[in-house]
């Protein structure tokens, strides 16, 4: 088993069934290069069996060459292999619903029919690909004794690693750590994560399944996907290092790029307050925090934003107090009298309720020349 925990981003599968998204080639290759560069482990990146216009695109992506593995989603049908091995890619994932719901309700299957199909593809791609992940979708609502029967039977065929889906995004991390660690104990293959995000848990719930032992976790750019999306690369990528210390290949300096591309190409915004990529996420309006900075950047520092290629910053709003506007003008060797001072704060905090936003040094300095 590998040591480092692999990061399989499925931006280009997953994160394209996003509503209104829709990548062309020159996208996919273009984000495909650089997360590959920024150090990616391996990039899901579509699904053949959606026809000749997937499989030319997907095709063009492998002959890019490129210096990490790429693997096509599939459903356990032989036709969906079929399609991805014309692609000329390195490996496959193929997907089974594991769980009652949907054997009963969606393939209107068996739990047979549905160890009986996963053999019958595993056996097929074994003879065309080079690697193999077979995923369990809906597993977090499966019953643990089918999940055991599966994993065992994958293990017997030869499968390379086993995806676990939190498909409809419904576990917590308490649960995650202690139903996964069961799975660890009896599995002989790596065993990846798949997070969704509806309830708001995708990270947290992918870090428990690490210290449960999982090997491999599943992720998209900004937490892009289906509904509420998946784990996002940037904050699982960080937390595995700054939180579990755990050893990280990507290069987390070329996040925030990576993240500002996905957003161009999808058309939407990255929230400011989003974890590491956002736009406010390391700037301070607080004075108590300003001052805090000042005098030690550890104590309001979760990790060093150098470290994703960011900095500190401050802003002025209606908590910045008056320290802080008197520091500004001293660095530009300004002094008024305490009437002008207090006059000068009302100023700021009107135009701040005005904008509706953090005030920048240069609108500050623009009150305060107005009032000279």
């Amino acid at each position: 088993m590998e040591q480092r925990v692999l990061l399989c981003d499925t931006t280009l599968r997953d994160g394209e069934q996003a509503p209104g998204v829709a990548f062309g080639l020159p996208e996919k290759e273009m984000i495909a290069r650089a997360l590959a560069e920024a150090g990616i482990d391996e990039l899901e990146v579509g699904v053949p069996a959606m026809g000749e216009g997937e499989i030319k695109t997907i095709s063009q992506l492998a002959a890019l060459h490129l210096p990490v593995r790429l693997i096509t989603w599939n459903r356990a049908v032989l036709s969906d292999l079929q399609a991805s091995y014309l692609t000329g890619i390195e490996g496959v994932a193929i997907s089974i619903p594991t769980s009652d719901q949907q054997i009963k309700n969606k393939l209107r299957k068996d739990r047979a029919w549905v160890l009986d199909q996963m053999g019958q593809c595993i056996l097929n791609a074994k003879k065309e690909v080079g690697y193999i992940v077979l995923g369990l979708e809906d597993a977090s609502r499966a019953d643990s004794t089918f999940l055991a029967e599966v994993l065992a039977e994958a293990q017997k065929l030869g499968v390379d690693r086993i995806r676990f889906a939190d498909t409809l995004g419904i576990l917590e991390p308490l649960k995650v750590f202690f139903t996964l660690q069961d799975l660890v104990k009896i599995s002989g293959i790596p065993l990846e994560f798949h997070a969704h995000n509806d309830l708001g848990m995708a990270t947290a719930n992918s870090l428990a399944a690490v210290q449960a032992g999982f090997k491999a976790l599943s992720v998209t750019v900004g937490g892009l996907g289906e509904r509420a999306g998946n784990a996002p690369l940037e904050e699982v990528a960080v937390a595995l290092k700054y939180t579990l210390n755990q050893e990280v290949r990507l290069d987390l300096k070329r996040l925030n790029s990576i993240g500002l591309m996905v957003s161009l190409a999808t058309n939407r915004k990255i929230p400011r307050a989003k974890p590491i990529i956002g736009g406010d996420v390391f700037t301070h309006t607080s004075s108590i925090h300003i001052d805090g900075i000042k005098k030690d950047l550890a104590n309001y520092q979760t990790y060093p934003p150098e470290s994703v290629g960011r900095k500190h910053s401050t802003s002025f709003g209606k908590y910045s107090g008056r320290k802080t506007i008197l520091r500004l003008m001293k660095a530009k060797g300004i002094e008024f009298d305490q009437d002008r001072i207090d006059e000068l704060i009302l100023k700021i905090l009107r135009q701040t309720h005005l904008l509706k936003r953090p005030l920048e040094e240069e609108d500050i300095m623009g009150i305060v020349v107005s009032a000279c």
